[in-house]
């Protein structure tokens, strides 16, 4: 590991050691030890009382953040011709369908959600390759296959955000900007652990939340008490 800059042996000192913060706590002290010259995002790293390779203590699902997520998220909506109005009155940044097919065929990824519809998910199955492992293959449990266009499309542009549980049992999401006020970092944070919550799988046993970091580009973690989220 490279040497500490001054501004990260600062923003390290404003840590105290072993100490489980509150997410009101938290979401201030991130304010406080973010020194980018640009608008940094804020994350959560949850590590859950899971076993993910078991297919019945998978946690996945959506929520959508009460404050946004401070991006402009990009979103390619693959619909046919008579669902383009819908789409483009939604706010989405590209539609079509088979000249986008080709783009993406050619390696064009510049998006960061599609949505498409039932019908057109089989034109999809070949693009895996490609989609899979950027995330951005559609799935109609996080609502992004579906007949209502207009709606999965706002809600995106809304803060709506998707999730999973990694292999080694820890959901990471990004859930807004260090810009952001504390109260609105806090707020956006509860929603997502509260979500997470209830998706609890049955499986699941001992310990569920096991530990809770917030962390923004390039700042150092800190580590929340679960017990007071």
């Amino acid at each position: 590991m490279g040497k500490l800059t001054k501004k990260q042996k600062e923003a390290r000192a404003k840590i105290e050691k072993d100490k489980l913060y509150s997410l009101n706590e938290a979401s201030q002290l991130i304010k406080d030890i973010t020194n980018t010259k640009f608008d940094a995002s804020v994350d959560l790293a949850v590590r859950l009382g899971v076993d993910p390779r078991k297919a019945n203590q998978m946690v996945r699902g959506v929520v959508t953040l009460p404050h946004g997520t401070g991006k402009d998220v990009k979103v390619l909506a693959l619909v046919t011709p008579d669902k383009e109005a819908e789409a483009k009155e939604a706010g989405a940044d590209f539609v079509g369908l088979d000249e986008y097919l080709e783009k993406i065929k050619g390696g064009w990824t510049d998006v960061d959600v599609i949505i498409t519809m039932p019908s057109v998910m089989g034109k999809l199955g070949p693009l895996g390759r490609i989609l899979g492992p950027r995330g951005l293959m559609p799935n109609p449990k996080t609502g992004t296959v579906t007949m209502d266009i207009a709606k999965a499309v706002s809600d995106v542009k809304a803060g709506k955000i998707d999730f999973k549980v990694d292999k080694t049992g820890i959901v990471h999401a990004s859930i807004g900007k260090a810009s952001f006020s504390a109260d609105k970092i806090a707020g956006n944070a509860k929603e997502l652990i509260d979500t997470l919550m209830k998706l609890k799988p049955a499986a699941a046993k001992g310990v569920y939340m096991k530990t809770i970091y917030m962390s923004s580009t390039m700042s150092p973690s800190v580590q929340l008490d679960p017990k007071a989220v």
